[in-house]
């Protein structure tokens, strides 16, 4: 009776499973030939395995002073990323021990692609990935239930491989097979199982961080990086990526990423900064993939096409009768995989597609590869490099039903390369909710390691075409994306109706300083502080916009000199008395608030200029309170006159500065953690937040005050967003 019910366990396992078993063990096949195609490229070096960190990263920084990462993929080759001697960009495989170059990464193959989807999903998104875990799952019980029948059948475990007694072709190969290829089927198996349990979450990976006291950075004693320590202990066989100081002050250091391990580095007197361990999970995830992929082993990957081989003939010799099929497949390849331009949609009855379609129009016209799809189709897209989302809000702040599944499906779906972002919000301001599901979204995003904004969250008010269009021009220049959307939902704005002249301009000594330029409007004009000029310094389409503080009824811009910049260098060669063609475009979002009893501005660097012009234009006695942080003294001075000014006449209530390079070396966040009860209360009493500054700052500062809320409020900031109490115009 025994017999009978594994026997019959083991049947029913097969049948119930045979269709996607068999898809599987065949995709199975065909991929374990990818990292024997990878691994018989030339750019390994012969000697990877003897060549260490202080032998490999002095010299590849020496001869690459751009490089910003190095990384050491599967097939132990090193690659090099950053830019080369004429600002170029630089993507190469090379000998760690030499430096030189032994060619460029290719894209990966479209075939392998195609076959790795169907085998991961079925290209059913979430729904094939659980069919194919369950698949996982079964093949395992299968193989349990398989062993148990062969143990019975050979009356013990002791006589497990001794002869079979040959009754006919399927029976005897079977059972011969089944025992040769036990061990690599229970591992695919268990391997499969695992990596599924951890995609859906039900095995927890738990969070960790390498925390630095920046404070605590030392400058010294100056060391050869060829001399560290740590350096010299760990070989390039350990490594898999390694991110290099962007600058050569302290607080920018080295980030190594080991098999087991992080490590940040001092990168100059080599003290180690910070170490922490990987949680168990991510090591027992690493293994499952190398296991079940074999992409660290060329011989494993041979045994795996084998025992993925047999699982087939397994499934033949199973059944008594032969059937005959046909797999359904897809004729054509899954789009999202091929495209470059991502959009994603949320919308409760289809209008915000109206805007998504005419973006994704443009886009494929001009030749981009573009995707758009529904927010709850949102997955892993191994091309992407720009990601748009329209979403609209539905019911008190709610997600749109065709979202309401993106939060949980963008954590499970890390992008495997780093994507520039922008979310659009669509709604209207009759509701209380303006736009709060976008604002999470937008907060969503900016808390993945693989996202990087490209522009602040902008908003649409009733579906306005000309608010729709400042995103698409804004969009466009930053993506040097050429968009000239239908007439009638964008307006083209490349119209310079305004004439402005130059009255006074600050001196700079040194590149990537700030200056001051004041300009004065030839004509009347209503414009107020917050307002964006928009300038063309190459007489073209590419247009740059700058923040406006408004002094006196001058338009009065704060700018930081970048070497080779185009607007920049454009407005700083400005001279004396010389008048330009601009435009000036309302950007009410971010005006000073009337109604709100207390108003805390928020900067970093030039991110000041807006609030110059707001405070200047307010009454004496106004409860107004300013949070800016720069590099030191000097980079402060700029404006130390007009905000010793404000205070004295009581247009400025208080004014908290920090330092980055000098002094307690604090940041704007900082200041903001040390005020967090005054800041509390702010919201609390309706008050509103200005933030105007880098996206960088931005992320810091949404960061902290979502914890601060979420403590003392139980709201989210994004609650605060949508009634216009947190404004942001970042950059």
């Amino acid at each position: 009776m025994t017999i009978s019910i594994w026997r019959y366990s083991h049947l029913a396992l097969a049948v119930s499973s045979f269709l996607l078993m068999t898809l599987a063990s065949v995709t199975g096949i065909l991929l374990s030939f990818q990292p024997i195609s990878e691994k018989i490229q030339p750019f390994r070096s012969d000697r990877f395995n003897e060549i260490n960190l202080a032998q490999s990263l002095p010299l590849l920084r020496k001869q690459y002073p751009g490089i910003s990462e190095l990384t050491v993929d599967a097939n132990q080759f090193v690659q090099i990323k950053g830019s080369d001697a004429n600002g170029e960009k630089l993507l190469a495989f090379v000998n760690p021990e030499t430096g030189k170059i032994l060619g460029t990464p290719q894209p990966k193959s479209e075939f392998f692609e195609w076959v790795t989807a169907l085998h991961r999903s079925l290209f059913l998104h979430e729904t094939g990935r659980f069919f194919i875990g369950i698949t996982a799952f079964l093949l395992l019980l299968i193989a349990v239930s398989g062993t148990i029948l062969i143990i019975q059948r050979q009356r013990g475990l002791k006589r497990f491989f001794t002869r079979i007694v040959r009754d006919n072709f399927a029976q005897y190969y079977h059972v011969v097979l089944g025992r040769l290829s036990l061990l690599p089927i229970i591992i695919i198996a268990l391997t499969g199982t695992y990596l599924s349990l951890a995609r859906f979450g039900l095995i927890s990976t738990p969070e960790f961080s390498n925390e630095i006291d920046l404070d605590a950075i030392r400058s010294e004693p100056v060391t050869n990086p060829d001399q560290f320590d740590v350096f010299r202990r760990t070989s390039l066989s350990e490594v898999q990526s390694v991110e290099f100081p962007f600058s050569e002050d302290p607080e920018d250091y080295y980030t190594l990423k080991l098999s087991d391990r992080e490590i940040t580095v001092n990168q100059i007197t080599g003290e180690i900064l910070g170490e922490v361990n990987y949680p168990a999970a991510v090591l027992l995830t690493n293994l499952s993939l190398d296991l079940h992929t074999g992409r660290t082993n060329a011989a494993w990957a041979v045994v795996l096409a084998v025992a993925s081989a047999n699982i087939l003939f397994f499934i033949y010799s199973g059944f008594t009768i032969t059937w005959k099929r046909r797999a359904n497949r897809v004729k054509n390849k899954y789009t999202a995989d091929e495209s470059e331009f991502i959009i994603l949609v949320g919308s409760e009855n289809g209008s915000t597609f109206r805007f998504a379609n005419a973006i994704h129009e443009q886009l494929v016209n001009s030749g981009k590869a573009a995707y758009v799809t529904e927010m709850d189709h949102y997955t892993a897209f191994p091309k992407a490099s720009h990601m748009i989302v329209m979403t609209a809000t539905y019911g008190l702040g709610n997600a749109p039903t065709n979202a309401s599944k993106f939060g949980t499906l963008l954590e499970r779906n890390p992008q495997p390369q780093p994507i520039r972002f922008s979310v659009v919000g669509f709604g209207s301001h009759s509701y209380p909710d303006f736009c709060k599901y976008a604002y999470e979204v937008d907060n969503l995003f900016a808390k993945q390691p693989w996202a990087v904004p490209m522009l602040e969250i902008h908003t649409v008010n009733d579906k306005s075409p000309d608010e729709f269009s400042q995103w698409a021009t804004n969009w466009s220049q930053h993506a040097d994306v050429p968009l000239t959307v239908s007439a009638g939902l964008v307006t083209p704005r490349l119209h310079r109706p305004h004439a402005l002249t130059v009255i006074s301009k600050t001196a700079v000594s040194n590149a990537e300083e700030a200056f001051l330029i004041r300009m004065r409007p030839e004509k009347q004009l209503d414009f107020t502080s917050g307002d964006l000029l928009a300038v063309y310094p190459a007489d073209d389409h590419r247009e740059r916009l700058y923040s406006i503080g408004k002094v006196e009824n001058d338009v009065q811009l704060s700018v930081k000199l970048h070497v080779n910049g185009l607007g920049s260098e454009y407005l700083y060669g400005l001279k004396l008395g010389e008048t330009i063609d601009a435009r000036i475009d309302s950007n009410a979002h971010f005006h000073f608030p009337e109604k709100a009893g207390i108003v805390v501005m928020i900067s970093n660097g030039t991110g000041i200029a807006p609030f110059l012009g707001m405070i200047d234009q307010q009454p004496v006695q106004t409860d107004c309170h300013l949070y800016c942080g720069f590099r030191n003294e000097a980079s402060f001075a700029l404006y130390k006159n007009a905000m010793d000014r404000n205070l004295a006449d009581k247009k400025l209530c208080s004014l908290h500065v920090a330092y980055s390079r000098e002094g307690e070396k604090q940041y704007v966040r900082d200041l903001l953690a040390r005020d967090e009860a005054f800041l509390m209360d702010v919201l609390s009493k309706d008050g509103v937040m200005m933030l105007c500054g880098s996206l960088s700052m931005q992320n810091n500062v949404v960061e902290l005050l979502e914890e601060m809320c979420q403590k003392h409020l139980d709201k989210s900031v994004s609650y605060f967003q949508s009634r216009s109490q947190v404004l942001m115009d970042c950059y």
